[in-house]
């Protein structure tokens, strides 16, 4: 237990289920206090018939009920356009509560006002979408939402110049409304008409843009997924060498390998300038990432070479790679002398001093003093450092 408490299984234990859960839970049950305001102020449903008892003033709490019902389902499996939908429904029954007659329901606008602000901070919650679910969630607040129009107008319709008093005008009405098109030959003349008249407006351009991104927004990702994956699918490689930096030694290195034809990627903290490295050989990012490693496949590389100008980072890389356990080795390039002894400690496979043996033997040569070959390699590698 104290195990699974400290490696954080706790957490991941906990994303499987909060927040969209519990939100999934309230927004149900917000939906059912909404659908009761439809039968009175005292809630009296009527279980034998229930669609008999309801008055013209419920019809728009009876819809927004259902559909916050219906979207709760959409909330548990953590869908985007769900959430959406939610938010606007959660507007329309604050809204409803506030300007429709006969309904004082403060503790049910208190209730559902909560619930928007917590759905507004779990935000991130929700990211999941796909062409199916978002095509269900589209057609069926489209509906409601055109349900909703026509019994508004049936319900209002006394309100109206021409006045509306058939479901066929009624259905015209909402549908006109809903494109925004307004022809002008049926307008609203009291405050209610009005309002009602703008909340179908509003309702209508947030379902549509909603559903236009929920269905397109799948489409679209999952195209540059594949073109992403199909991209990164070419730079996975194995056997390959990792040069980490934009040094003029990371830059040397990467050539001659690449001149030898060996396989080359190139992990650069910024993007490098355009014709000095093979566009496909780069990738951007900090080397002390683990994500950024697992990208380069670096567990299965021949060899990862830090060559950062900072002596801290590339003692950092070498660290990192050898947290992912694999085959690949570790060459560590060393810029100032005092940080050698550090470096080694680090136990990198290969130790590399190119700017320290240069100064050293700079001053062996004006000192007279003899340089011989085997020296001069034995100071510029220094293997197996880690033993």
């Amino acid at each position: 237990m104290k195990n699974w408490l400290k490696s954080g299984g706790w957490r991941r234990s906990l994303k499987h289920w909060f927040p969209h859960l519990p939100l999934a839970l309230g927004l149900a049950f917000a939906g059912l206090l909404v659908m009761a305001l439809a039968y009175g102020r005292h809630f009296g449903v009527r279980w034998s018939d229930p669609l008999a008892h309801v008055p013209p003033s419920g019809v728009p709490f009876l819809l927004i009920g259902v559909a916050l019902v219906l979207m709760s389902v959409g909330l548990a499996l953590r869908s985007r356009f769900a959430w959406s939908i939610a938010l606007l429904l959660a507007v329309a029954a604050l809204l409803a509560v506030r300007l429709l007659p006969h309904t004082p329901a403060p503790l049910v606008a208190n209730y559902v006002l909560l619930l928007f602000i917590a759905l507004l901070l779990a935000r991130r919650a929700f990211n999941r979408s796909s062409v199916a679910a978002g095509t269900l969630f589209a057609i069926t607040s489209s509906f409601l939402l055109l349900i909703y129009a026509v019994f508004g107008a049936l319900y209002l319709g006394a309100e109206f110049t021409p006045p509306i008093h058939d479901a066929v005008t009624a259905f015209y009405y909402a549908v006109v409304t809903m494109g925004t098109v307004g022809y002008g030959d049926i307008t609203p003349h009291t405050t209610h008409a009005r309002l009602f008249t703008i909340s179908i407006i509003f309702l209508g351009i947030a379902v549509f843009a909603t559903s236009i991104s929920a269905i397109v927004g799948p489409l679209v990702s999952g195209s540059l997924n594949r073109i992403v994956n199909r991209k990164e699918s070419r730079m996975r490689r194995t056997g390959h060498f990792i040069v980490v930096g934009l040094t003029p030694l990371a830059h040397n290195v990467y050539r001659e390998l690449k001149r030898r034809g060996q396989s080359v990627l190139l992990i650069a903290p910024q993007t490098p300038d355009p014709g000095d490295f093979d566009a496909e050989d780069v990738i951007v990012g900090d080397a002390n990432n683990l994500d950024i490693l697992r990208k380069a496949n670096a567990a299965e590389a021949r060899a990862v070479l830090a060559m950062r100008a900072d002596d801290s980072e590339n003692a950092f890389i070498a660290l990192a790679v050898k947290e992912l356990k694999g085959k690949a080795q570790t060459v560590v390039a060393v810029n100032d002398a005092k940080y050698m002894d550090r470096l080694k400690l680090v136990q990198p496979d290969v130790v590399i001093a190119p700017q320290v043996l240069g100064g050293e033997i700079l001053a062996m040569a004006l000192s007279g003093e003899p340089i011989s070959g085997d020296y001069v390699l034995q100071r510029l590698l220094h293997f197996d450092a880690k033993n």
